[in-house]
């Protein structure tokens, strides 16, 4: 067992523990004799949460759930390391619980990391419509909007090198047929996909179009679908979860990609994406929140609302396309038993349905 540094600047307990995805029991084990010395072997029970379609997540406990001290196992999805910085995750973690908005990250092993489990029930799509809860998902999202860069140094935001990075994988993950059409080569049922000379000339054009709209950088969630949101209905509060994708990125970006995840996941449906009336709310709850943790008037006009939008509208459409990239990355990875090549395609149509429509709206 040994410490690695990381870089929020504070050491994190490494150790030197890999668990088979499986069978984790043992190695989880081994993890908790180091992590939760005084727990008997015996006493400690394992639940398997199974709404992640990334990475494995088991609790373990002695006794309840929901006493204090629970840990959080997650194990990480395969080849995932080929895009995302596992380093960068654990300075995120650190960043948001320092700030009161994540849990505490306790340690990291060789193929995962440990944190401690927030309490209350993770979000179904219905909640979601709530009003007295997305309200409080909106005012949460404008609190860690509001969240400064380390030493108030300058951030660019992380979306574009994201979507590059994605784009080259998939480059590589995939393989031409005769017809020059793109097809995903682990799967028995091919599917006909963009050809990637499409995919590169979409990216550039998003980033033509998005470069030129005014969208604050802010430290952003950046996947924030209903499985990531865990909410408190006795303390009435909602918290955010999983930070693999957490960075510095464009304010609107967060946002459109929130709306995105009203669509679900399993059985992808657009037709659940929010009214105006309900985007209009959540964004007045958001704009309130923002201004007042970044200690400006609270006061906020329709002009604004509306701006923020038609800024979302359009960032929506990366959204739709970053995923749409990263599924058909995973359809060739991953172990997880999830239909990633129908989601690709739920969420590449959808970008080519909106563009047109999302590009001509006027921004002030």
């Amino acid at each position: 067992m040994d410490s690695g540094l990381v870089g929020a600047g504070k050491q994190l307990l490494h150790v030197d523990v890999y668990i088979d995805e499986h069978q984790p029991s043992r190695g989880i084990l081994a993890l908790l004799s180091r992590l939760r010395p005084n727990w008997k072997a015996q006493d400690i029970q394992m639940k398997t949460f199974t709404e992640g379609i990334t990475n494995q997540l088991i609790g373990c406990y002695v006794g309840s759930l929901l006493e204090p001290g629970c840990v959080l196992v997650r194990l990480y999805g395969k080849m995932t390391e080929l895009y995302v910085n596992r380093d960068h995750e654990v300075e995120m973690f650190q960043i948001l619980h320092a700030h009161r908005c994540g849990p505490e990250i306790y340690c990291s092993f060789q193929n995962g990391i440990c944190y401690e489990f927030v309490r209350g029930t993770v979000l179904d799509d219905k909640l979601l419509r709530q009003p007295s809860i997305y309200r409080l998902i909106a005012a949460e999202m404008g609190k860690i909007h509001s969240i400064q860069p380390k030493s108030g140094r300058p951030v660019e935001p992380v979306l574009w090198t994201k979507m590059s990075h994605f784009l080259k994988l998939v480059q590589s993950s995939v393989s031409s047929s005769p017809a020059g059409q793109w097809y995903i080569s682990s799967s028995a049922d091919l599917q006909k996909l963009p050809s990637f000379k499409t995919l590169s000339q979409e990216m550039e054009s998003l980033k033509r179009h998005l470069s030129q709209i005014d969208s604050p950088t802010v430290l952003c969630h950046n996947d924030l679908l209903t499985k990531n949101i865990i909410y408190n209905e006795k303390e009435g509060m909602v918290k955010f979860i999983d930070y693999e994708y957490a960075d510095y990125n464009y304010q609107a970006f967060d946002i459109g990609n929130h709306f995105n995840e009203f669509a679900g996941v399993n059985d992808v449906n657009y037709n659940l994406y929010p009214s105006w009336e309900l985007q209009r709310d959540w964004l007045m709850a958001y704009l309130e929140s923002y201004k007042h943790s970044t200690g400006r008037e609270v006061t906020v006009t329709e002009a604004e609302v509306t701006q923020l939008y038609i800024q979302v509208c359009k960032f929506s459409l990366a959204s739709n396309f970053l995923w749409g990239l990263w599924a058909i990355l995973q359809s060739r990875f991953s172990s997880i038993d999830f239909d990633f090549q129908r989601y690709a395609t739920a969420r590449l149509n959808y970008y080519f349905e909106k563009k047109e429509e999302y590009f001509g709206l006027a921004v002030n």
